[in-house]
């Protein structure tokens, strides 16, 4: 019996699908020595399940084409859960909307999986025109929490500007990552907020907020850079209060901005910090990620911060939707050491650097900081270059 064109299709896009989300990843040598890539992505648009973008009914759909576009996958919270790798993945469709969805894999470098559908999330009075970049907190009062950006159009936009929005903190909540409770959107006195995280623990019966306050949607303006500041609770969450942590800084890599990335990840010696950097070039934005570690009582002060970026994007991570960007909101420590680094490139798929506490504490401890003048950037090499010379029968 002759096969229809529906079939044809459905069998060929069934072995591209397949073939791809089986596929190993496989690790890079790292020339650095404090993280290595992989080769692959671990999601992008193509692992997006089949039966969220056709459908599969041939009486309905002969042609077998796809229904519902989906353009990009990124900028992802990740969590160990049941000892699985999730990652919380900012979805965008082919429409420019955003929502969340779950992927999961069994070693955290390949083989991510998206669950069966994406999350439902619960609504405020004002609904959401868009929502993205959720950072994952594993509380010390037993919940799950997901704090995200929301979006709005900007009520006091001009007629005929369509463009003009608005940016909150929208805070959900979960037990089992399945079931969303959403409370109310973060209050802040400094103006609009993005890229807030919630801080694991209570401080002084409080709970605490890395934010970073910004005068509009894009442009930061007098926002000073990544903030802190305590809520009396999470049912009405407001901060009264922001002390900035780590100030955005002229001719550095976070000179127009920046923001924390994920949750910090406690150890011995201070919490590890990752954030995001932009600083301006004749080709746009160039967003590029930084690490700082911060006191263990004090989470607020910087006890290290090694100079320039940690990981920028190379190669084929640079050209995207929106090109020369990293951008990451999601890391796991294993108990073993392991940290799993998860990154977006070009806000168009999600990738994964591994490395260690051990490596991440000797590279935020032992690295120069930066001095802010080229002739002590000079200094720092000259300083190695001299430590070095008992040691260059090494090279040969």
């Amino acid at each position: 019996m002759k096969k229809t064109l529906f079939e044809k299709r459905l069998k060929k896009i069934k072995s591209n699908y397949n073939s791809l989300i089986n596929k190993s990843n496989k690790q890079l040598f790292s020339t650095n020595g404090v993280y290595s890539r992989y080769k692959k992505p671990i999601l992008t648009r193509d692992h997006i399940p089949l039966n969220w973008r056709f459908d599969l009914n041939e009486e309905t759909n002969p042609y077998l084409m796809e229904r519902i576009g989906f353009n990009a996958t990124f900028n992802a919270g990740a969590i160990k859960f049941n000892g699985k790798y999730l990652v919380v993945v900012r979805v965008e469709g082919n429409d420019r909307k955003s929502f969340f969805a779950i992927a999961e894999s069994e070693n955290g470098i390949d083989g991510f999986r998206f669950w069966d559908q994406p999350i439902v999330l619960p609504q405020t009075e004002e609904p959401d025109t868009n929502v993205y970049d959720m950072r994952l907190t594993q509380h010390d009062d037993g919940w799950i929490y997901g704090v995200f950006c929301s979006e709005r159009k900007d009520p006091n936009a001009p007629d005929g500007d369509t463009s003009s929005a608005v940016a909150a903190a929208g805070i959900a909540r979960t037990k089992d990552l399945l079931e969303w409770e959403r409370l109310p959107d973060l209050i802040s006195t400094t103006g609009q907020q993005r890229n807030v995280v919630l801080f694991p623990h209570l401080i002084d019966g409080q709970y605490a907020f890395y934010t970073r306050p910004q005068d509009g949607f894009i442009d930061t303006g007098k926002g000073g850079g990544i903030g802190f500041g305590l809520s009396k609770s999470m049912d009405q969450p407001e901060v009264k209060e922001e002390l900035i942590v780590d100030a955005k800084t002229y001719h550095t890599i976070y000179e127009m901005k920046n923001g924390l990335g994920p949750a910090p990840i406690r150890t011995d010696k201070g919490w590890l910090q990752l954030a995001h950097g932009v600083r301006n070039t004749a080709a746009g934005l160039r967003y590029t990620l930084y690490m700082f570690m911060t006191d263990l009582e004090k989470p607020w002060l910087i006890t290290h911060k090694p100079h320039g970026h940690f990981i920028a994007p190379l190669k084929d991570e640079r050209v995207g939707d929106v090109s020369n960007v990293v951008f990451s909101n999601g890391w796991i420590a294993d108990e073993d050491g392991k940290v799993f680094i998860y990154y977006a490139s070009s806000d168009t798929r999600m990738h994964v650097a591994t490395s260690t506490i051990d490596q991440l504490l000797d590279y935020c401890i032992n690295s120069p900081q930066d001095q802010l003048h080229s002739h002590l950037s000079v200094q720092a090499i000259h300083k190695l270059v001299e430590g070095n010379k008992a040691h260059l029968y090494l090279l040969g």
